[in-house]
């Protein structure tokens, strides 16, 4: 199949609903792949071309532009890297979406990020969900992942076919915003999960032990957890594949402490995670995998 030409708009027809997915990464690709898979017509944009490219395969229509992938779409999908990508794309994307788009919006954008691309969405006549995700890559590619919903509830029929192709579990939680809220909180876990394996497994190195004891000693006890296995295994493997990349992780971390510090909730140690995480990022591991931080742990 060739690729459509940049004044050639894509069509397709079904009576299940087109979307367009526009942001084709880590998250997107696996959300785009379930979302075709579920019989939806799929059209597809990625800033870096060939992540979109890939998608042919499940019958996906690469775009040229955001706009060219919004042209007929009844559901447009963002999931990008933060407030100012999304917004630029929405921008690009305006001259192909209709009045009464549905917009599912489901990169990790934080509170303000979330109002800001709720005033976009109005300003241009769009129905808008605010629906960040939980979970990671493997979650993304295998249609499990936890979206927590947040929009006016005429939309959920409507937005219910995709919302089922992505996730295994749905959270209405509220007005458009809501959902944004509750990332920051479950993200505030996890980043703190992620640093505190890190941490103990560079202490348990320093005081001369193997570090994989650490792991064994909590291991199907109260204090463990999936994720601290999974990703302490990880950390010792030296195994820093993206499933959730460290950049992103740092950005999240940025988002979290804002939203603390707004609610007046005291926010030290979410600040000594953000400085971490950053901290590994400007040693060049940005794009690895956000367990990438045990790298820098035991470093002064």
């Amino acid at each position: 199949m060739s690729a459509p030409g940049p004044d050639r708009p894509i069509s397709q027809t079904s009576t299940s609903p087109t979307v367009a997915v526009l942001g084709t990464g880590t998250m997107g690709a696996g959300m785009a792949r379930n979302i075709a898979a579920a019989g939806m017509p799929l059209r597809v944009w990625n800033r870096s071309r060939d992540k979109a490219e890939a998608l042919r395969e499940c019958g996906a229509l690469v775009a040229e532009s955001p706009a060219q992938a919004a042209e007929g779409a009844d559901i447009v999908v963002t999931m990008l890297f933060d407030m100012a990508s999304v917004a630029e794309v929405m921008t690009m994307a305006a001259a192909g979406l209709s009045p009464g788009v549905l917009w599912l919006q489901t990169s990790t954008v934080g509170v303000v990020g979330a109002e800001a691309l709720a005033g976009v969405a109005q300003g241009a006549g769009l129905s808008y969900v605010d629906a960040p995700v939980l979970g990671t890559k493997q979650p993304a590619e295998s249609g499990e992942l936890i979206v927590l919903a947040s929009g006016e509830p005429a939309l959920r029929e409507r937005i219910q076919p995709v919302l089922e192709a992505i996730g295994k579990t749905t959270l209405w939680l509220g007005p458009a915003g809501a959902g944004s809220r509750l990332k920051l909180a479950v993200n505030a876990w996890v980043l703190t999960v992620v640093e505190g394996v890190a941490e103990s497994l560079a202490l348990t190195e320093a005081l001369g032990l193997d570090p994989h004891h650490f792991l064994d000693a909590v291991r199907g006890g109260p204090l463990d957890a999936p994720y601290v296995q999974l990703k302490g295994a990880a950390m010792l493997a030296g195994d820093f594949s993206p499933a959730f990349g460290l950049a992103g992780a740092a950005k999240d971390a940025g988002l979290v402490v804002a939203a603390a510090q707004e609610a007046g909730v005291d926010s030290s140690l979410l600040e000594v995670v953000e400085s971490h995480l950053r901290r590994a990022v400007d040693a060049g591991h940005g794009d690895l995998d956000m367990s990438a931080t045990y790298l820098e742990h035991g470093r002064r």
